[in-house]
C-alpha cells in the first residue's frame, strides 16, 4: 500500500514557476514510476509528465507542457516533482500524481494516486 501526497500548488501570475511535489509513504520496497496528471474543470484527467522508475533522463511529456515542465525524482526522499514554468492559464487545473509499476501516460495504468493540489494560473 503506497500513500501520495501532493503540495507545491497556489495561485500564480502567467509566466510564472511553481514547483510541486509528491511525497511517497508506505509498502515502498522499490521506486515506482511516476506520473503527474491534471484535470481541468469540465474536462477529462490528462496526462502531464511522467518517470520511469531509474528516472533521470525517462521522462516523457504531453506536448502541451514540454519544454516548460520538468519531472524529476528523488529516490532517497521518495519524492518526484514537477517543475513547472512559463505557465499559462491554461494550465490552471488539480494536479495528482500517480504512481504504478510501469511508467505510462493513460491514468487507468496507475496504481495510486494522491489527493490532488490546486494550480491557478492567472492571465
Amino acid at each position: 500500500q503506497v500513500q501520495l501526497v501532493e503540495s507545491g500548488g497556489g495561485l500564480v501570475q502567467a509566466g510564472g514557476s511553481l514547483r510541486l511535489s509528491c511525497a511517497q509513504s508506505g509498502r515502498t520496497f522499490s521506486p515506482y514510476a511516476m506520473g503527474w496528471f491534471r484535470q481541468a474543470p469540465g474536462k477529462e484527467r490528462e496526462f502531464v509528465a511522467r518517470i520511469q522508475r531509474s528516472g533521470g533522463a525517462n521522462a516523457y511529456y504531453a506536448d502541451s507542457v514540454k519544454g516548460r515542465f520538468t519531472i524529476s525524482r528523488d529516490n532517497a526522499e521518495n519524492t518526484v516533482y514537477l517543475q513547472m514554468n512559463s505557465l499559462k492559464p491554461e494550465d490552471t487545473a488539480v494536479y495528482y500524481c500517480a504512481a504504478g509499476e510501469y511508467s505510462s501516460s493513460i491514468a487507468r495504468h496507475y496504481d495510486y494516486w494522491g489527493q490532488g493540489t490546486q494550480v491557478t494560473v492567472s492571465s
